[in-house]
């Protein structure tokens, strides 16, 4: 049976990858409640390509 709640999967994509013009993308996958945090969010998180900590951001 499915589980009921606010707790939703979210995708978490590097914002500074996609400017550098390197190949392949930095993605993290991470939960959220949407009742507590109903916008996108963002956290800084390692990008192994980069290799240093970037902004990552809530993609649909």
């Amino acid at each position: 049976m499915a589980k009921k709640g606010n707790r939703v999967q979210v995708i978490l994509e590097c914002t500074e990858h996609k400017e550098s013009g390197l190949p392949g993308t930095s993605r993290y996958v991470t939960t959220k409640n949407k009742k507590n945090t109903p916008d996108r969010i963002e956290m800084k998180k390692f990008n192994p390509t980069l290799k240093r900590m970037t902004v990552h951001k809530e993609i649909k």
